[in-house]
């Protein structure tokens, strides 16, 4: 087959494809596992607009390096409104969440993945409870947060939502070892 050829179909293909009747192959959506060898897991963190107006983001990544987690991934973002209503989506129906989704896409956030023994649950350790004023003394919220909503840090509560977020924030080749 001669380039014309090629060229021709090709062409064909695109058009075909714009319009609706034929769909190009697409590669499979690769996917970040969380969980690497027994014990030994990722997590989600993002540092919220406070964290970074206040200029604290070094300390809070501080803490959690000096407890021996593992930075894999960060990145900063300006979240948008189809991001925000999908990571939280079992809020959209509150009275708060307008409140939320202003202040979340007020300015830019940081992303990371943290690895490590039992991350997950460290992790939240680390932070404390959502609300500052019951957050343990010594966490990052009780330190550094002011209300249930500027509250410096989110963390993946578990397992299964730790995946979903690592792979809404993150692709795999923003993973590293």
């Amino acid at each position: 087959m001669n380039i014309h050829k090629l060229f021709k179909i090709l062409i064909l293909t695109i058009l075909l494809s714009i319009n609706g009747y034929a769909e190009l192959p697409q590669a499979p959506a690769e996917r970040v596992a969380i969980t690497k060898a027994p014990g030994i897991e990722m997590t989600l963190a993002i540092l919220k607009p406070d964290c970074i107006e206040k200029k604290i983001v070094g300390d809070v990544i501080s803490r959690f390096e000096n407890y021996g987690l593992e930075i894999r991934g960060i990145k900063m973002m300006q979240l948008s409104e189809a991001i925000l209503k999908e990571h939280y989506s079992h809020l959209v129906q509150k009275d708060f969440f307008p409140e939320l989704l202003a202040y979340m896409s007020s300015n830019p956030v940081i992303a990371m993945v943290l690895e490590g023994k039992n991350a997950i649950e460290e992790v939240r350790e680390l932070i404390g409870s959502t609300d500052p004023v019951d957050a343990e003394l010594g966490t990052i919220r009780s330190d550094y947060g002011d209300d249930k909503m500027h509250n410096i840090i989110h963390a993946s509560d578990n397992a299964k939502n730790a995946e979903i977020e690592i792979n809404r924030f993150f692709n795999p080749k923003e993973i590293f070892e």
